[in-house]
């Protein structure tokens, strides 16, 4: 171990730099706005400049609902409400919600649908948090989304408990977590099982009816989540999907029916609002989490039971079908809290930075009434003037505590808005408020002419709003607050451990006898300088968008144009023509499997009809294809099998044998698990419910099993035998086949061809590194070593990654992989699957294989002295982890200098979260690695050998 420590320690070094200067980076750039401990309380409008209600039962504002109904639909899409003629073409998942569209149609003045705009990123547990605070979301609660931890920032739900009102909860069990012990009656069901499109919604269908009866709760909140989980295994355009919505209609048909039942004078819901809402979209493909319009808007379908006039023009946003009757409006989700704690009477969220929406007020809130004849006469002047007092006050009082929000942030936050910022708000309140004194003074008159009154009411409406307008757009571009110091801190750490990085491969080549120059010394070998330009153009690439949405491309573009310098190298020597041409023919077919990545971002779900892996990017729809889909998968499980049998069979023994033999094993259990599922087979019917749980669990213990015998009887056992090229080539053998049965299962049937185009490509790899790397004539014990392979596979790990559906972003994960073998939601098990699935190809079977290219001798250098694989497969761990953490650096720097980018959110934080996170894996898998190819190492190549070569 004394030889490993003399690698390692600069393994551990670096990691430990890797990890404090991302830490530190990230408490810089992902320090969102601070969230403060405030809360809104029926006193403090007394320090506003605002009317008080005249009547004693009222807090803020007078309630103009006595009970709320909020149906969410989970990942509710615009088009899944809006009516099919409001788009170019309509899709087979529009027009399902036929009970909306008509009660829009045959109500238009209290009935409505809005548009509703969501904030990304758009992951539930952000937009839930959005919702209820008024408050725009931070970026690193995306974190939590497996793990929702209580909001401790005033919202919604806590005024709601605060002022006496009674809350039922039925559906997704976030909202509990999000509010423990807020509500008087809980029914909650887990929500993270995304095969499941049933528990949770048949449970607010068992709830949701009866509760409309009682009389115990004054906000009713039903979170249905099967939409969501459809579109997230089958796609918008499946089946189960417009299942599901014709069943959200038929339900959301009962509701309104009894709802119109109990509405009439005197009776339960005479005075009821019905909110119908999403609480954001989703992509084509069910995905959801960045900032697409796909993705940000969803639909408010909003219903009051009494009969309301038309709400006066000059608030009237709203765009109408005219054929249909039907108008649609647009309302920012940020308006949803404070807009509902105003028809409620409650005090708005501390930190709401919405405007009180003027339609979706005017739904519940309407004080004139128009004749019939339609004509405008004093009495209706009236009544609009007094609905505009009214409305004007609401716009006071909220104005009066977003300023008072504002001014408290930047009183307490580290940095706050600018000098500059914090004038112009300033301004415009102060204007508004010195309008509003006017407008107050007009009003108090009981004589004035309306003619008079109605335009300045207008007026300071108009006023209100600018300002409110104001600070939402000013906090949109500016909330985030850069703390520059932490971040270049961070950065310089960063460059810190790069040149730790470049100093330990400068000392190894100095010190051990290995070298990077050409064997004529005539200068840096080519293979050195084609690896630094390739590295160099990869990390330019990410500061560009477009070239981060199409990385897999790019990747595999660099990884083409390596292996036709390679190629040429082959022509030239005439060696090694067929490993070339396969590889060239392997970077194709890992292109076209990236394309079929990409795809799936944006396209329908109908290449996934069969199967929850993407498989091939074609309709499967003929019989023929639907066969292949089948079988090819399992094919390669067999060629697989069958070169893991071919290297037990020559050259492995003891534990390594068992280990093999275990992997063989599990591959014919995953086959059975995808015939389990299949619906062609007839074993199928046999294995229904056997192969769906047992057979991935009995995987996953088999993996256990054979990890702990790999890492533990080496420490008591030592193998005899001085072939220290075979004994590498075993142990690597040995890792890489214990866990490629766990990645393969959670992959889906694409993981089976991803592995053997892997190990393909590898082979070749192996094969071609040789033809530029040869041992230096009349210089005993130099090596010249090509860091070309190396970069060749970080390129082919960045394919992988690619290539086996996932991509940089949150919707770019796996989710359905966390419940292979699992029917219920468990945070530790399923984060560690997610992240095999994640990370298992292009980052775990990457570093495990790096000792492809020692463990094989070189056709160029048979002669190659054995004392001499130590110090390689050190220099290959170090290249490897260098070129990787490159690649992080210039993610940090590109993230740093695009931070004010419109999709620094949407896509450069998370792409920077990928990078980083996969740097600090990549660092662990390294240093494990290295401990489990190192150990016996020393023992085989001799101590006094090593204590004079170190």
């Amino acid at each position: 171990m004394w030889g490993w420590w003399r690698f390692g320690k600069w393994t551990v070094l670096i990691m430990f730099l890797h990890i404090i200067a991302i830490l530190i980076f990230t408490k810089g750039f992902l320090l969102t706005r601070t969230e403060l401990p405030h809360s809104s309380h029926c006193s403090d409008l007394s320090q506003s400049p605002c009317h008080s209600s005249p009547s004693s039962s009222s807090c803020w504002t007078k309630p103009a609902v006595d009970r709320l109904i909020i149906i969410v639909l989970d990942a509710l899409r615009f088009d899944f409400v809006a009516p099919s003629s409001f788009f170019e073409e309509k899709q087979p998942w529009m027009d399902k919600l036929k009970v909306l569209q008509r009660m829009a149609s045959e109500n238009p003045s209290s009935a409505k649908i809005f548009k509703a705009i969501a904030d990304p990123p758009t992951t539930s547990l952000q937009r839930l948090k959005g919702l209820t605070t008024g408050a725009l979301p931070t970026f690193i609660d995306v974190g939590n989304s497996f793990g929702a931890p209580a909001i401790v920032e005033d919202n919604f739900i806590n005024q709601l408990i605060q002022n006496g009102k009674r809350v039922v909860m039925m559906g997704d069990d976030t909202w509990t977590q999000l509010f423990p012990n807020h509500f008087n009656k809980s029914y909650p069901y887990p929500s993270f099982n995304v095969k499941d499109l049933n528990t949770v919604d048949n449970g607010c269908i068992e709830h949701l009816l009866p509760s409309l009866y009682q009389q115990d709760w004054d906000v009713l909140i039903a979170h249905f989540l099967g939409v969501d989980h459809a579109g997230h295994i089958h796609g918008v355009d499946s089946t189960p999907m417009i299942e599901k919505l014709e069943q959200y209609n038929a339900v959301l048909e009962k509701v309104i029916k009894e709802l119109q039942n109990q509405s009439g004078p005197g009776k339960l819901h005479e005075n009821s609002l019905l909110l119908v809402m999403g609480d954001h979209g989703q992509t084509l493909n069910g995905d959801h989490g960045g900032g697409s319009p796909e993705e940000v808007e969803t639909s408010i379908f909003a219903m009051s039971f009494k009969d309301l006039p038309s709400l006066p023009s000059e608030f009237d946003s709203s765009s109408c079908e005219p054929s249909k009757n039907i108008c649609i409006s647009s309302i920012p989700q940020l308006d949803f809290a404070v807009t509902v704690s105003s028809l409620l009477g409650v005090p708005f969220p501390f930190g709401s930075i919405g405007r009180v929406n003027p339609e979706l007020y005017a739904l519940a809130v309407c004080t004139w009434n128009l004749d019939d004849d339609k004509t405008w006469n004093n009495q209706d002047q009236t009544k609009l003037e007094e609905w505009l007092q009214n409305y004007a006050n609401v716009l006071c009082i909220n104005s009066w505590q977003v300023k008072r929000y504002i001014d408290v942030y930047s009183a307490s936050s580290v940095i706050g808005f600018s000098s500059e910022d914090l004038f112009r708000i300033s301004d415009l309140y102060s204007k508004a408020d010195e309008n509003w004194s006017y407008t107050k003074n007009l009003s108090s008159y009981k004589n004035g002419s309306s003619n008079t009154s109605l335009p300045v009411l207008k007026r300071q409406i108009v006023a209100y709003s600018n300002f409110l307008s104001y600070v939402a757009e000013l906090a949109r571009s500016k909330w985030t607050e850069f703390n520059l110091k932490m971040m270049g801190t961070g950065i310089g750490i960063m460059l810190l451990s790069l040149y730790c990085h470049t100093l330990a491969i400068k000392k190894l080549n100095k010190s051990y006898g290995v070298s990077l120059l050409s064997s004529r010394d005539s200068g840096i070998s080519f293979g050195l300088m084609l690896t630094f330009f390739m590295v160099l153009i990869r990390a330019g690439s990410l500061l560009s968008n477009s070239y981060i949405l199409k990385e897999g491309k790019a990747a595999n573009f660099l990884l083409a144009t390596t292996g036709i310098m390679t190629l040429r190298y082959s022509f030239m020597k005439n060696k090694m023509l067929i490993e070339a041409a396969i590889f060239l023919l392997l970077t194709f077919i890992f292109r076209i499997a990236i394309e079929v990545g990409l795809y799936k971002q944006a396209a329908t779900s109908q290449f996934m009809s069969s199967s929850s892996s993407w498989m091939l990017g074609i309709s499967i729809s003929q019989s023929l294809w639907t066969y292949m889909a089948e079988i090819m998968p399992i094919l390669a499980l067999i060629v697989l099998g069958y070169f893991l049998y071919k290297s037990i069979s020559s050259c492995c023994w003891g534990i390594p044998k068992y280990v093999i033999m275990g992997t063989i094993l599990c591959y014919f259990l995953v086959a059975l698990h995808w015939i389990s599922e299949s619906n062609i087979l007839d074993l199928a019917h046999f294995l229904k419910g056997f192969g769906k749980n047992c057979i991935p669990r009995t995987v996953y213990a088999i993996t256990l099993v054979q990890l702990s015998l790999l890492a533990i009887v080496p420490m008591f056992c030592k193998e005899e035998t001085s072939n220290c090229r075979g004994s590498l080539f075993v142990k690597m053998m040995s890792i890489l086949s214990a866990c490629s049965s766990t990645i393969i299962i959670l992959q889906g049937k694409q993981g089976a061809l991803v592995a053997l185009g892997s190990l393909l490509a590898g082979y070749c790899m192996m094969r071609l590194q040789g033809i530029e790397q040869h041992t230096v004539s009349g210089t005993a014990g130099i090596s010249i070593l090509d860091p070309l392979p190396v970069l060749q596979w970080s390129l082919l790990a960045v394919c992988l990654l690619f290539a086996s559906g996932h991509w940089c972003a949150f919707d770019g994960l796996r989710y359905g992989a966390a419940f292979v073998g699992f029917d219920e939601f468990i945070l530790i098990p399923q984060a560690i699957l997610l992240t095999i699935d994640t990370f298992g190809f292009s980052n775990i079977l990457s570093v495990f294989g790096l000792p492809l290219f020692v463990a094989f001798p070189s056709s160029f250098n048979q002669t190659e002295h054995k004392s001499l694989f130590p110090i390689k497969l050190f220099w290959i761990f170090m290249v490897y982890g260098l070129i990787t953490a490159i690649t992080a650096a210039a993610t940090i720097l590109c993230v740093t200098i695009q931070r004010r980018h419109l999709m620094v959110w949407g896509l450069f934080a998370p792409k920077f979260v990928f990078d980083v996170v996969g740097l600090i894996l990549t660092d662990l898998l390294i240093f494990v690695a290295s401990i489990y190819y190192f150990n016996g190492l020393e023992d085989r190549i001799g101590n006094a050998e090593l204590r004079r070569l170190w």
